[in-house]
């Protein structure tokens, strides 16, 4: 029997929203449908401006998914692509970075997909703000890091700038150096 011939992969847009943050923080990126979850971990983290020292964790249908070294009762996520996703009729769900902030997002596959013929490559296409500082204690403590940028007379303020650095911007966002490090990154892909 003949082979079939193989598919070129669907490129899709998936909205990443940091939750928790107002106003949002936010990523679109531009990914093939072949993409597995363990790949779009690496993506997201990249994108956002995480460094990925920390463990994380998609939340789908109730189901976890993750790295199965990290992830004790969860399914693999190197098993889970977007196309299978898509099959089966999930477009939202959620990805935790770093257990102990729990940086909690919510990640849409759109349904407005890339023109026909856009590059295969991940890519972000568009997005606002930048992403929070490493460990700086989830989205309380990013309250209290903005607090102090409003407010940086102040002897609790200024300890916090210095150990943030003195120059985060939390309106800062631009796709060009995000999608340097997507570039860097999707070299392995």
């Amino acid at each position: 029997m003949p082979k079939s011939p193989t598919k070129t992969p669907t490129v899709v847009h998936i909205k990443v929203t940091l939750n928790d943050i107002r106003p949002p923080i936010w990523r679109r990126l531009r990914v093939p449908d072949s993409m597995n979850l363990g790949q779009l971990s690496m993506l997201i983290q990249a994108a956002m401006g995480w460094d990925g020292g920390h463990m994380h964790a998609f939340e789908i249908g109730g189901l976890q998914y993750g790295d199965p070294e990290w992830l004790e009762d969860g399914e693999n996520e190197d098993q889970m692509t977007i196309q299978k996703l898509m099959r089966d009729g999930i477009s939202r769900f959620g990805y935790t970075y770093d257990f102990g902030d729990n940086w909690d997002h919510a990640v849409l596959i759109e349904k407005k997909a890339p023109p026909p013929g856009s590059p295969r490559a991940p890519a972000c296409v568009d997005g606002a703000r930048a992403c929070p500082p490493e460990d700086c204690g989830g989205p309380p403590g990013y309250d209290g890091l903005i607090a102090a940028l409003a407010a940086p007379e102040k002897p609790a303020s200024r300890e916090l700038l210095e150990w943030a650095g003195e120059d985060f911007d939390p309106e800062y966002f631009s796709h060009e150096e995000v999608n340097a490090r997507l570039k860097s990154w999707s070299a392995q892909f």
